[in-house]
């Protein structure tokens, strides 16, 4: 036998290779799921408040000022959102924003006059 007739017989015929480009059989869909909504319990009913940003300006409208996590804590929000909406409140929305620091190093926000 030669080499050329051992790798003859290993191979298949040309005619029963299959062709190229053929698609495999495709999978049957999986039906969709119905979209909702995560329920997050709210911790004041939405009629006591007009919104997050109203409650914020009337913390720092107050005589002492509002700290960071006195606003954290009433917004649910974290830190950065909440100096991030100090600085745009300060620049675009006119208000003039007066920032300390107290003894225990807490950050108070109080709009000025």
């Amino acid at each position: 036998m030669n080499a050329n007739a051992i790798d003859s017989e290993s191979k298949p015929a040309p005619d029963t290779a299959k062709p190229k480009g053929a698609r495999k059989p495709t999978k049957k869909a999986k039906p969709a799921k119905k979209a909702g909504r995560a329920k997050k319990p709210a911790s004041t009913p939405k009629s006591d408040r007009a919104n997050k940003k109203a409650e914020v300006i009337a913390m720092m409208r107050r005589a002492k000022g509002a700290t960071l996590p006195e606003i954290m804590k009433a917004t649910g929000w974290q830190p950065h959102t909440v100096r991030g909406f100090v600085s745009i409140l300060g620049s675009k929305g006119g208000e003039k924003i007066e920032s300390s620091k107290n003894a225990a190093g807490e950050r108070t926000y109080k709009i000025g006059k």
